[in-house]
C-alpha cells in the first residue's frame, strides 16, 4: 500500500519539475529541442543586417534595408559597348536598300556582261589588261606616299611605272616583279587614315564599291590626280568614266568563280561585305 502511494506522488511531482523547468529555460522558437534534453539546442539563423538608428514601422517592427550588390552602372562606370558596335553604320538602313540596288544590277547587267566578255577574252588576256589598269594607278600610289612621309615608296612606284611602260610594253606585264619592285595599294583614303582622320560612316552609293566618309573623299582626290582625266579626243569626265567601266568589267570577269562561291557560303551578305571591307582599310592603313 505504501509503495502504491509513493509510485502515485511520483507521477504527480515529475511534471511539476518539468514545469519547473520550462520555467527557467523556456522554450525558444529559434530552434528545436534536443530529445536527450529538455534544454533548448540553440540554432544560428541569418538574417538581413539592420542599420544603426532604424525606425520602427507602423507594425512594431524594425525597418531592415537588405543591401544590394552594386553594379558598373550604378557606380557611374562606363558600359562596354557591344560587339557589333566596332561596325559603325549609322546609316544602316539607306545603305541596304542601296546594297540590294547594287547587287541586283550586278545579276542583271555586270555579271551577263562579264561572262561574254571573259567568252570572248581568255584569261591571260584579261590579266594583261588588268596589269595594264595597276599601271595606270600610279598617278594615286605615288602621290600618296610622300604626304604619308613614305618617299622611298613614292620612288619606288616611280621605278614601276617606268619598267612596266617600257619592258612591260605599255604595262601589260608587270616586269617590275622580276627586279623585287611589287605593287602597292595605296590611296588618298589612307593617307588621311595615316595622318588620324576617323573613317567615319560606313557608305554605300550605287554604281560603286563600298565606302566610308573619309575613303569617299580619298576617291574623289584619287580621280582628280588621274592623268587620263585630263588628255583624250573627248571631255576628261567621259575619258575617264569609261577607264572606269573598263576596268570594272575586266576585275568581274576575273573574280566570278570568286564572287559566286562568296554569295552561296554567305548567309547575311551585307554585314560579310561590310565587316571584311572596314577590317581590310584598318590593316592596310596600319601597314
Amino acid at each position: 500500500m505504501r509503495q502504491r502511494i509513493e509510485r502515485r506522488q511520483a507521477r504527480v511531482v515529475a511534471p511539476r519539475r518539468f514545469a519547473a523547468s520550462e520555467r527557467e529555460h523556456p522554450p525558444s522558437d529559434s530552434g528545436p529541442l534536443s530529445s536527450a534534453s529538455s534544454e533548448p539546442v540553440p540554432t544560428v539563423v541569418e538574417s538581413p543586417a539592420i542599420e544603426p538608428g532604424a525606425g520602427q514601422n507602423g507594425d512594431g517592427a524594425a525597418e531592415v534595408k537588405v543591401a544590394q550588390a552594386e553594379t558598373p552602372q550604378d557606380k557611374g562606370q562606363p558600359r562596354e559597348p557591344p560587339a557589333d558596335d566596332e561596325d559603325y553604320d549609322p546609316w544602316e538602313k539607306f545603305n541596304e536598300k542601296m546594297f540590294e540596288f547594287n547587287r541586283q544590277a550586278d545579276r542583271f547587267v555586270l555579271k551577263p556582261v562579264a561572262k561574254v566578255y571573259s567568252v570572248i577574252l581568255p584569261e591571260p588576256f584579261e590579266v594583261m589588261i588588268g596589269n595594264g589598269f595597276d599601271n595606270i594607278g600610279l598617278r594615286a600610289a605615288a602621290g600618296q606616299q610622300p604626304a604619308a612621309g613614305k618617299f622611298g615608296g613614292a620612288g619606288r612606284e616611280v621605278s614601276r611605272f617606268l619598267i612596266n611602260s617600257t619592258l612591260g610594253i605599255g604595262g601589260l606585264f608587270d616586269a617590275a616583279k622580276y627586279y623585287g619592285i611589287e605593287k602597292s595599294r595605296e590611296d588618298f583614303g589612307q593617307t588621311l587614315g595615316f595622318w588620324g582622320v576617323t573613317p567615319g560612316p560606313f557608305l554605300i552609293v550605287p554604281f560603286l564599291e563600298p565606302m566610308t566618309v573619309r575613303d569617299g573623299i580619298g576617291r574623289g582626290v584619287d580621280a582628280l590626280m588621274n592623268p587620263f582625266s585630263y588628255f583624250g579626243p573627248i571631255p576628261f569626265i567621259w575619258t575617264g568614266l569609261a577607264l572606269k567601266l573598263g576596268e570594272i568589267v575586266n576585275d568581274r570577269a576575273l573574280n566570278l568563280d570568286l564572287f559566286q562561291g562568296f554569295e552561296e557560303s554567305v548567309v547575311d551578305l551585307y554585314s560579310a561585305v561590310r565587316h571584311g571591307y572596314l577590317r581590310r582599310r584598318e590593316q592596310l592603313i596600319k601597314e
